[in-house]
This record gives C-alpha cells, structure tokens and sequence, in this order.
C-alpha cells in the first residue's frame, strides 16, 4: 500500500497540486484493460456519477493543440472548443502527439502538470458540482479537486463544450 502512495505522489499532477496548496483528494482503483472507457471505468469504481468525473482530450485547434476536460458522460463538441479559443477548425489531436506534448499515456492524461502546459478548456457544467474529479496522471488513479481550483490552475476558459 504505502508503494501505490509513492507512486501517486510522485505523478506531476500530484507534484502541480501539493505545491499549489490547493485541497485534493486522491482515488485509485484497479484499471482494467478490457474496459471500453477509461471515464465510465472511473466513474463505476469510484461510485460516482458520470456528470462528477471529468476526462481530458487533447484536441488540434487550427494547427495548435488545447485540452478539453468534458464530463465522461457527454462527448467534446469540436466547433464549441475551437469557438472558444477563438480558433476555427478542431479536431482530435494524434493520440501519439497528446502523450508526447503532455507527458501521460492515454487514458491517463490529466489536465495538471503536463510536459508542456497546453490552451485549456473546461466545460462550464463542471460549475455544477462542488468537486469534480479528473484522471492525476496514470490509468487507475483520479484526483478530486473543486472546478474553480481546477480552472485556475489550468488557467482554464469555461465554456460550454460537451454534448450530452
């Protein structure tokens, strides 16, 4: 046990929000290869609703890549994130780059303590849960932090971008 807690404080998500001084809570879980998504596997293991559990996508916006944290319920509207980073065209971005530009495997991206910190998008109903929680950086381990604290980290926009 005390292995899986080194493991998850040394994540760089974990590193980002210990010297923020911002309030966390860690939730790790058994991964399982097999299952078809990492969000509803997430959200199954830790009892949550789907709506509470935010995933992180790596998308292209007019030739530059932006991270969209959507609920695992929903999907990401493309046109939405390009509108609001001022952009024109979005699409998901090469899984390959995401990992190499982030610096987490799929699955496991999270929104805090990328390699190199990306435009960030936050959907607007994350506003509607008092902690909402997001992959901290490997496959099997979540993070639940407010959105607000979530938003100013990432120096997030909140804008509407999922679809149901």
């Amino acid at each position: 046990m005390a292995k899986k807690a080194k493991q998850a404080a040394g994540t760089p998500a974990i590193v980002a929000l210990t010297a923020a001084g911002v309030p966390f809570t860690t939730h790790s879980y058994e991964h399982d290869p097999a299952h078809p998504s990492y969000g509803e596997e997430a959200a199954q293991a830790l009892g949550v609703s789907p709506e509470q559990v935010f995933k992180t996508l790596v998308a292209d916006v007019d030739g530059g890549l932006t991270v969209a944290v959507v609920p695992v319920s929903g999907s990401l509207d493309l046109k939405a994130l390009a509108a609001a980073v001022g952009g024109k065209r979005a699409a998901m971005a090469d899984p390959a780059l995401a990992e190499r530009t982030t610096g987490y495997v799929r699955g496991g991206i999270s929104p805090l303590g990328q390699r190199r910190r990306l435009p960030t998008v936050l959907d607007a109903s994350a506003s509607r849960h008092a902690t909402i929680c997001v992959s901290a950086g490997r496959r099997g381990l979540e993070v639940e932090l407010s959105p607000t604290d979530l938003a100013t980290l990432t120096s997030a926009t909140v804008a509407p971008v999922a679809r149901p």
